[in-house]
């Protein structure tokens, strides 16, 4: 399982918060830590309008790009840092402008944001690159994805597809979990899911589905300023849902065998029963359903399945109430 953290915008464009989210993901397990690379002028306009007016501050979500833009030496530095807490750095590219960049910074991979899967002119930047890329499918219908994965195959790409919805903060009726299944018959690559609803268990989820990468939005605190504060799980919360996550795939990787039985054997004995008389009974009595009790342990009469076996059949011996039915007191 590879797990990745999505900082995105939440750092607000503060290199010490940036820093700070780096240095608090890596103490919750996670495997790499992402952010997103907006460079305004080369991949944003006037026009653009904002997905959510959240911002007070910004006129324009151009102007909102440029707030959040690092320097090459910042990034090189979230690079520096995440190398330093043993988290992998990765980032989404939203430019040819931002591949440059974050060649220079040095990436292991890339990951491609929903609205980009069908922007062939950055895949194939990046894929000139060399490096694997993990596709968000949020906004791609299958004909789109065939296209882009055939697209990839020709470039000898190596590529994983993520299911993902793009709502914030994702519905249930909406999360898709059963598209990873497809999406997994369908391209014959590794699958993961992408999530926005800020809520642990849909990540859970898809891990017993069989997603083997997971990738979701973070924040310090949903209440925060920004675009995806609502959508995102909050630091806290994370250590948790990888440990839970990492308990699933263990679960996954040592299916129980439900042939043998052989390890519960002690445990079958204390708790199962044996078949007991709830009544005092004379010799001679012949059984009935209604005689009949069944206690622990196993082992100490008739075994309670056996119960249809012993009814009609005659007691040897006067028997007390409560005590267990064995086969020599039967005639």
């Amino acid at each position: 399982m590879f797990i990745i953290a999505e900082v995105g915008q939440a750092h607000e464009g503060s290199l010490g918060l940036a820093l700070s989210y780096i240095d608090a993901l890596a103490r919750t397990g996670v495997d790499a830590v992402k952010f997103q690379v907006h460079i305004a002028d080369a991949e944003s306009s006037e026009f653009e309008a904002f997905r959510v007016k959240f911002s007070e501050q910004d006129k324009t979500r151009f102007d909102y790009w440029k707030r959040m833009e690092f320097s090459l030496d910042q990034w090189k530095l979230l690079k520096q840092r995440c190398d330093e807490k043993g988290v992998e750095f990765l980032a989404s590219p939203f430019s040819n402008a931002a591949v440059d960049l974050l060649e220079k910074v040095g990436m292991k991979r890339y990951k491609i944001g929903s609205g980009e899967v069908n922007n062939f002119l950055l895949l194939e930047k990046i894929a000139k690159t060399g490096k694997p890329v993990i596709i968000s499918s949020g906004m791609s219908s299958f004909e789109e994805l065939d296209g882009t994965v055939e697209f990839l195959k020709k470039r000898k790409l190596e590529f994983s597809i993520l299911q993902c919805t793009t709502a914030y903060p994702t519905k249930p009726e909406d999360y898709g979990l059963n598209v990873i299944k497809e999406l997994k018959n369908k391209y014959k690559v590794p699958v993961g899911y992408s999530d926005h609803s800020a809520r642990p268990e849909t990540c859970i989820a898809a891990t017993a589905l069989g997603a083997e990468i997971l990738e979701f939005h973070v924040v310090f605190d949903r209440r925060c300023f920004g675009p995806d504060a609502s959508s995102s799980l909050e630091i806290d919360e994370i250590k948790n849902l990888v440990q839970a996550v990492k308990n699933i795939q263990t679960s996954l990787q040592q299916p129980v065998d439900k042939f043998d039985n052989s390890r519960f054997s002690d445990l079958k004995n204390i708790f199962e029963k044996s078949l007991a008389i709830n009544k005092d009974l004379p010799a001679g009595h012949k059984l009935t359903f209604e005689d009949l009790e069944a206690k622990k342990p196993k082992g100490y009469g008739i075994d309670a399945f056996e119960f249809e076996k012993v009814i009609g059949r005659e007691l040897r011996r006067e028997m007390e109430k409560w005590s267990f039915l064995a086969k020599r007191d039967l005639s």
